[in-house]
């Protein structure tokens, strides 16, 4: 499984982050390693330099084999909460996208 971090220009994320933050994706969607073929994960500040409750972003898009894209976004105040609001969405989205296929 192939995972992509990428980020705004709001955001500045070093490689030793960003490889950490690529093997939490790997560990939480470690069920599907086989079903998915590449991950990956949008990192954005929305309001920039001012603050604000929910302005952290991060969206998941998992291509999986045979089957259509499954994305997800995730807004908090954090990016952590944010990318851990994401890998749950994602996770919910790919069980059901993954049991769909195999009531087929």
């Amino acid at each position: 499984m192939q995972i992509h971090v990428n980020h705004d220009n709001h955001l500045r994320i070093a490689q030793d982050t960003s490889d950490r933050l690529a093997q939490t994706v790997e560990d939480s969607l470690t069920q599907y390693k086989h079903q998915i073929t590449r991950v990956d994960m949008h990192l954005a500040d929305l309001n920039g330099a001012k603050h604000g409750d929910s302005d952290k972003r991060c969206k998941l898009e998992a291509r999986l084999d045979h089957l259509q894209p499954v994305a997800v976004s995730h807004e908090a105040s954090s990016i952590q909460l944010a990318i851990d609001g994401a890998l749950k969405k994602l996770d919910n989205a790919l069980s059901h996208a993954i049991g769909k296929r195999r009531t087929f």
